[in-house]
């Protein structure tokens, strides 16, 4: 399966805007930056084979390939692809994306996969790329109805996709298409405040446990303190 990595890399968009009112723009540019680290590694630790997808520059924008690897610095780069995001919306860039790779590449399988979902690991990519062999789509549902991966092996109508509840209205979407659906285990993103508390609460957990941590999420997480009690 071919992961896809929407990054959006432009410092003229402070990322991660369902934290505003709790850390400022550079603390949600470093958190953003070290959960898209630690996505792409997992990624890269897997049996896929991974694309990042960057954001389309604009006049004075500096979302271009030279500024995703400037944020993925610290990542394992070695085998990824590059390509430029085209579309005015979440859902346009994405469709745009995978109906190309699918139609025009020849890929048999793309999943795209939220560089937010910091907890992700090979354990869930893998397990995606196999199911996505036995059904049309695959999803990994994250709270509040939203996904952190949708995988394909054929194209839906992309049209107003990422609509909430995503997840819904994906799954119907992948349906009406006549797919089978498949369902990775579920993972939290850090978009939300709700999402940031559930993956830091899994980093403790993953901690006392001693099982392994995403590195770079972990060490922004304790920079930043929201490791305490009171963090939150």
């Amino acid at each position: 399966m071919l992961v896809v990595v929407p990054i959006d890399p432009s410092r003229d968009r402070t990322p991660l805007p369902g934290l505003e009112g709790l850390l400022p723009p550079a603390d949600r540019r470093r958190l953003y930056e070290a959960a898209a680290t630690d996505v792409v590694g997992a990624v890269a630790d897997s049996g896929g084979d991974l694309l990042v997808n960057y954001r389309e520059p604009k006049d004075g924008d500096d979302g271009s390939e030279e500024a995703a690897r400037n944020a993925l610095a610290d990542a394992d780069l070695a085998e990824a692809r590059f390509e430029r995001q085209v579309g005015s919306t979440r859902s346009a860039r994405t469709g745009n994306t995978v109906t190309h790779l699918l139609r025009e590449e020849g890929e048999t399988s793309v999943g795209v996969l939220e560089p937010t979902a910091a907890l992700v690991s090979r354990t869930e990519v893998d397990g995606a790329a196999m199911k996505i062999r036995r059904n049309g789509a695959v999803l990994g549902p994250a709270p509040d109805g939203a996904v952190y991966l949708a995988a394909f092996g054929e194209p839906i109508d992309f049209a107003d996709a990422y609509t909430d509840p995503e997840l819904s209205t994906i799954a119907r979407k992948a349906a009406d298409a006549g797919l089978e659906i498949g369902f990775a285990p579920m993972v939290p993103t850090i978009e939300t405040e709700a999402g940031l508390r559930s993956t830091v609460a899994g980093l403790k957990a993953r901690r006392a446990a001693g099982r392994p941590v995403p590195e770079a999420t972990a060490a922004a997480v304790d920079d930043l303190g929201l490791a305490t009690d009171n963090a939150f």
